[in-house]
């Protein structure tokens, strides 16, 4: 199959799929090719660049392996635990009952984060009150091997 960059006379730009490069100037000379958006029949190719497998240049842009994921993994959630820790208040076990009462206006708005068991989070959950899992803290480099 062979793809090919297409516009018609009015400026459309769109692309078709050809079985051979011959298949193209067939079709074109007997009236078969049109424009998906105005229907026009003066449908010609476009300079488009060829797509070739393999070449060095698609293997520098190769996407970071499992190690150097992790890491941006582990980076990305110890951010966001030190930007919670510095900007939300820590409410301790009483998390659930004050998310409760912000929730319902019963206490200022603002950011929190504390404990609160699974059961808490259940309810909290289910009566619509918004609460997220803090992710834990990243393990320190002296603890992984």
């Amino acid at each position: 199959m062979i793809k090919y960059a297409l516009a018609c006379d009015g400026g459309h730009a769109f692309e078709g799929w050809f079985g051979a490069s011959s298949d193209f100037d067939d079709q074109a000379a007997r009236g078969l090719l049109e424009c998906p958006v105005c229907s026009s029949h003066a449908v010609s190719k476009q300079i488009m660049a060829p797509a070739v497998a393999g070449t060095k240049a698609q293997k520098t842009a190769q996407e970071p392996g499992p190690a150097a994921t992790r890491a941006m993994m582990m980076q990305a959630i110890g951010q966001i635990r030190r930007h919670v820790e510095e900007n939300f208040d820590y409410v301790g076990d009483s998390f659930a009952r004050e998310a409760r009462a912000i929730h319902e206006g019963k206490s200022e708005e603002r950011g929190i984060y504390g404990e609160a068991s699974p059961s808490e989070v259940k309810a909290l959950v289910e009566d619509g009150v918004p609460v997220a899992a803090l992710p834990p803290e990243p393990p320190k480099k002296t603890e992984v091997n």
